[in-house]
């Protein structure tokens, strides 16, 4: 692949780690507006707080991160497979 895909690749990999750190801000927002003793750990295990887990808005938003989280996941696959290493992979042998 070209420096451009590279580029382009690096780009998208961080405007959906950007997209991640905001979506799991808000997740944390809403948790604790439910139980504010909650920690950013907690939320990783939201089943050890039913009061949370239960809630229909951290669910969907938590949904919401769950699925950014995939994509990021699967788009680092991807190009991984196609012999594209971004910034946290250049040094990873295929």
């Amino acid at each position: 692949m070209g420096h451009g895909a590279e580029q382009l690749l690096d780009a998208n990999l961080e405007l959906l780690q950007r997209m991640i750190e905001q979506q799991r801000a808000k997740v944390l927002k809403i948790a604790r507006q439910i139980n504010p003793r909650i920690t950013n750990d907690d939320i990783m295990n939201p089943f050890d707080w039913p009061e949370v887990s239960n809630n229909p808005q951290f669910s969907f938003e938590d949904g919401l991160l769950a699925g950014l989280i995939s994509a990021d996941a699967a788009l680092r696959a991807q190009a991984r497979d196609a012999g594209m290493f971004p910034a946290p992979f250049k040094d990873t042998p295929p």
